[in-house]
């Protein structure tokens, strides 16, 4: 089964006058959606846009795993753990939360910072936070504290793309334009595969889609 959500659809967020902008395809906050509370592992997926000089300033996170993709720009993250570090396109954060971090996120460059922040639930509750950077990534990113992988596929005009047969697929279009069993998905779209079996979307243009492959349900009980 296929369920496509369209970039229209998602909450809208953030704080114009902070230059904050966010896109939430979750129930977020105050946009309260009981019959959109998660996807497998995944609780969250925003688009996030701040302007230069913007930022959320340092906020608690507990029992997630929190998972960024930069597409333009640059990001500075702080935490509570020591770490600084600036995230550039093509690098992968991740910092799991565990029993309790502290954080915050800027753009201190000059230009526009456009990220994808996913959340996704921890198999097991507390332990240590951690905190890891991958730089340019080119293979599958294994979170098993969630029991997901994350795949960057970057598919050409024409080209098919074979995703994982896996219990739930979870698809983000960062950019370009994809064709997905019928569906043409863009920027910012969406598609929530359960019992995923020989898909292979191809690229109506030059595309960047990210691809989470988990097991489990897809909404709690």
């Amino acid at each position: 089964m296929i369920e496509v959500r369209r970039a229209a659809e998602r909450h809208r967020g953030g704080d114009p006058e902070t230059g904050t902008d966010s896109r939430h395809a979750f129930s977020f906050g105050p946009h309260y959606d009981p019959d959109n509370l998660r996807f497998g592992a995944l609780i969250a997926c925003n688009e996030e846009r701040l302007a230069p000089g913007a930022g959320f300033a340092e906020h608690p996170h507990s029992h997630t795993e929190i998972v960024t993709w930069v597409t333009e720009g640059e990001l500075t993250h702080r935490d509570s753990t020591g770490h600084t570090s600036v995230i550039r396109p093509g690098d992968v954060q991740h910092l799991s939360a565990a029993a309790g971090v502290r954080h915050s996120e800027r753009n201190e460059g000059t230009v526009p910072l456009v990220f994808v922040q996913m959340w996704l639930a921890p198999l097991e509750p507390g332990g240590e936070p951690s905190y890891e950077v991958v730089r340019d990534l080119t293979e599958p990113y294994a979170v098993p504290g969630a029991g997901a992988v994350l795949s960057v596929l970057r598919p050409a005009a024409g080209e098919r793309t074979a995703l994982p047969d896996a219990p739930l697929l979870y698809v983000h279009v960062v950019r370009g334009e994809i064709r997905l069993a019928g569906d043409t998905l863009g920027p910012g779209d969406s598609a929530r595969i359960t019992d995923a079996r020989g898909l292979e979307p191809a690229g109506v243009t030059e595309a960047e889609v990210l691809l989470w492959a988990m097991g489990g349900i897809a909404s709690p009980a």
